[in-house]
């Protein structure tokens, strides 16, 4: 694969870095990268994946832009309430890059289609909101081979991990959290309510973590969760043990 000269120009802060360089960026647009949800987290990370020079994006989500999305939600406007979010996003990231292939899928993911969907991309980065589906798309992952970015965030904290948890050292996103005795329950943006910069804070941290997994640079942070405070603001990460009982990656 050869870069363009458009390519070089548009790439150039990219291919400057020794940590990327070309090669890197041959990487980038041959990667595919599935995104589950293009709310608050999946709104930056579809936006700096695009224009990084991702050459495929899968973008999953059922819903359609609300009114009080637009707050943390930088992908849409206000005359995008009541469309769809996938098909939106799908939109904006081939109008921020015609080098990204944009899919989107209007489809609930969960337990039953997961494997399908996800079937082919290289890199997941979730963003969801419920335990339910980050169950499903983990556990598919982990299947599947798929390095998952997890990435979630609510009021002034965020939390963003890298699980390959089909390696023998290294845990699944069910290791972190168990079996989430109610899948469904998660603390909402709505009840609890978020600081809409937290998102971009995540949404990007997520987007270079996913760059990390195609390019290669830096520690690898498989295995680590890297917490944040806004507030204070301070961070702290811990590692997350494999779990030998987990019934994902456990040992059978």
């Amino acid at each position: 694969m050869q870069l363009t000269d458009a390519q070089l120009d548009r790439y150039a802060r990219h291919i400057v870095l020794r940590e990327i360089g070309g090669e890197g960026q041959k990487k980038l647009l041959s990667s595919h990268v599935a995104v589950i949800g293009a709310g608050g987290i999946g709104s930056p990370v579809i936006q700096y994946l695009a224009a990084g020079g991702v050459g495929r994006l899968t973008i999953i989500d059922d819903d359609v832009v609300t009114l009080s999305n637009l707050q943390r939600q930088t992908l849409f406007a206000t005359v995008d309430v009541g469309a769809p979010k996938a098909e939106r996003a799908a939109a904006v990231a081939v109008a921020l890059n015609p080098d990204a292939q944009a899919h989107a899928v209007r489809e609930r993911i969960g337990a039953d289609n997961a494997e399908e969907l996800l079937s082919g991309a290289d890199i997941v980065v979730d963003g969801s909101d419920n335990f339910a589906t980050r169950l499903a798309v983990a556990d598919a992952c982990t299947r599947l081979r798929i390095p998952l970015v997890s990435a979630a965030l609510g009021q002034f904290q965020g939390q963003i991990g890298t699980f390959r948890g089909w390696e023998p050292d290294l845990p699944c996103y069910r290791c972190f959290v168990g079996d989430a005795f109610d899948a469904d329950d998660c603390d909402s943006c709505s009840e609890l309510g978020v600081l809409g910069a937290m998102a971009g804070i995540m949404g990007g941290w997520a987007a270079m973590e996913a760059v990390r997994q195609i390019v290669g640079f830096g520690p690898d942070q498989a295995g680590k969760l890297h917490i944040f405070d806004g507030i204070t603001p301070k961070m702290r990460t811990i590692r997350i043990a494999k779990d030998p009982a987990c019934k994902t990656c456990g040992a059978r």
